[in-house]
């Protein structure tokens, strides 16, 4: 092979799983009208890719001191990168994709001389390596923070929660505009077309996240870095990157500098993407290299070459130093007390806290969520959200059930099904025994919170007025909320017969129903609160009986 196909092999290789991972996350959504009673499922959910990634492997594997299903798949990463280098980085994965494709992108900043210099390595790409460090000592303190930073859960977090729902409404709004031209082939190519999307591409229901907005600002604010600096994500904080750049210094395959051809044109660094110095008269440093093929695709005099078991001055290993080791040591194993100081993973917690069902307690769920938004994006109801404060700083983008905005469909466990991590484990919709005809006194579903009632505020307990929308809404059989007969004195002194509703905490599972379907427009008479919830010992309802 030619290095001038090269370059042709890798991109055709970014676009194919740039492609899938869009197409997986396009399908990481229930493709149908909730409600149904049977069981649903997936069909392809993007968790391959987490699959595929070892940082949450090595992360999870500290953190719970377990490999949940699937993660040791990302074996097929890291057993290549002992050989090949960062292949990974430059050849599969989405992340580095759209960065190079912007990187690409005509820039006043990266001109003549400023590219080729941008293009060399600088000593600020060690910091990726001090974010590694400083995440897997997070991890092993218990805390999965280092999801934050990982290019899978940046991804799916950002362009499932901000930019496809951003794109379906306004693919929405366009196609409304068309379906209701009066002219007539306008209207049926409108109706085609949104008949065609709403099969592939547009979700049956317009989704909004809370964050959504800054999820999306940040994520494009880091693909707009790459016109000023050649993949900065990947070169300056990557801690994935970072993983595999220190697994590849055990790699056999390497550039070959052909000194004699050498004529220091300069012209291997002007697409150089990992800023790793493939000039002649300077070692080429392995571990920053991502296999872009771009200096070898590049050299007119074909003085750069790939090979296996070539013996060159090279710099094998990060450039890390001293100093910069002891920092990532340090912050690691002071970030987790300094983010769970005033987080309250006991009761003191934030009632608000609402986890999926199937959600671990709050201190295993944190050591192993990685804030992926998975949950969030397939939720059919839009029920789950990420956190802002209700779980501390350690919790920030974790999920949580909000209910005024939707509720936890009985039948439905795919939160469960695409969790990547066992953050939330998998359940069945049996095992979480809110499908009608399960007694859920004597079964024990899965129970989220509890509702409670704010009588002031109740229309038939507040203000004479008749209104049972929570007891119709409630979903367990038999229901949780039922109602009893009471006379009341309206303000015209006149006597009526009202239902007022009450809560039977013994059935309550906590789904957010009841709260969903309050008339009430500004604040609901009821409210579901972590109290009751299965998942914690200590977070209960305590009855004494005398």
């Amino acid at each position: 092979m030619t290095g001038s196909r090269l370059p042709k092999w890798r991109r055709t290789s970014q676009i194919i799983f740039l492609l899938l991972f869009l197409v997986l996350l396009i399908f990481t959504s229930l493709r149908g009208v909730p409600g149904a009673t049977s069981d649903i499922h997936l069909v392809a959910p993007v968790r391959l890719f987490f699959e595929w990634d070892p940082l949450v492997a090595v992360g999870n594997a500290l953190a719970s001191h377990a490999l949940y299903r699937g993660l040791v798949w990302s074996l097929i990463i890291l057993l290549p990168t002992l050989f090949l280098g960062r292949f990974f980085c430059g050849w599969i994965c989405p992340m580095g994709t759209l960065q190079h494709f912007v990187g690409n992108m005509p820039s006043e900043s990266k001109h003549g001389r400023q590219r080729i210099e941008s293009n060399r390595y600088k000593r600020w790409q060690t910091i990726k390596y001090v974010v590694l460090i400083a995440g897997l000592v997070a991890a092993a303190f218990g805390s999965m923070a280092i999801g934050w930073l990982d290019p899978f859960s940046l991804l799916v977090r950002s362009i499932g929660l901000a930019i496809l729902p951003a794109f379906n409404f306004a693919a929405r709004a366009v196609l409304a505009s068309l379906e209701q031209s009066r002219v007539g082939a306008i209207r049926g190519a409108g109706e085609g077309i949104h008949n065609f999307l709403g099969l592939f591409l547009l979700d049956f229901r317009q989704a909004h996240f809370a964050q959504g907005l800054v999820l999306g600002i940040l994520f494009i604010a880091i693909l707009f870095a790459s016109l000023h600096v050649t993949r900065l994500w990947c070169r300056s904080i990557c801690p994935l990157g970072a993983l595999l750049g220190a697994v590849s210094r055990w790699s056999v395959l390497g550039l070959h500098k052909d000194r004699e051809k050498c004529n220091n044109c300069n012209r291997c660094l002007i697409n150089c993407q990992g800023g790793d110095d493939p000039i002649g008269g300077a070692a080429w440093r392995k571990a920053e290299c991502l296999m872009c093929m771009n200096c070898v695709g590049s050299c007119p005099e074909h003085a750069l070459t790939f090979r296996f078991f070539r013996k060159e001055k090279e710099v094998a290993s990060p450039d890390l130093g001293r100093r910069r080791t002891i920092t990532g040591l340090a912050a690691g194993a002071v970030v987790v007390p300094l983010m769970r100081a005033n987080t309250g993973l006991g009761k003191s917690r934030n009632e608000r806290l609402l986890r999926p069902p199937g959600a671990l307690d709050e201190t295993e769920f944190l050591a192993r969520c990685i804030r992926c938004g998975e949950c969030m994006k397939v939720c059919p109801n839009n029920a789950l959200h990420p956190t802002i404060e209700e779980a501390g700083l350690e919790g920030l983008w974790s999920p949580t059930l909000v209910p005024r905005i939707g509720y936890c469909e009985p039948s439905c466990v795919l939160c469960s099904e695409v969790c990547p991590t066992g953050a939330i484990w998998q359940i069945t919709p049996k095992e979480k025994g809110w499908v009608v005809g399960v007694d859920a006194a004597h079964n024990q579903p899965v129970r989220l919170g509890t509702a409670f009632y704010d009588r002031g505020r109740c229309l038939p307990w507040a203000m004479a007025t008749e209104c049972i929308v929570c007891e119709e809404w409630c979903p367990v059989s038999p229901k949780a909320i039922y109602v009893e007969e009471a006379q009341v004195v309206d303000s015209g002194g006149n006597t009526k017969t009202l239902k007022q509703p009450r809560v039977d905490p013994n059935r309550c599972v906590g789904c957010g129903a009841c709260e969903y379907a309050c008339p009430l427009q500004d604040r609901p008479a009821i409210t579901v609160t972590s109290i009751g919830e299965s998942r914690s010992p200590s977070s209960q309802i305590l009855l004494s009986r005398s």
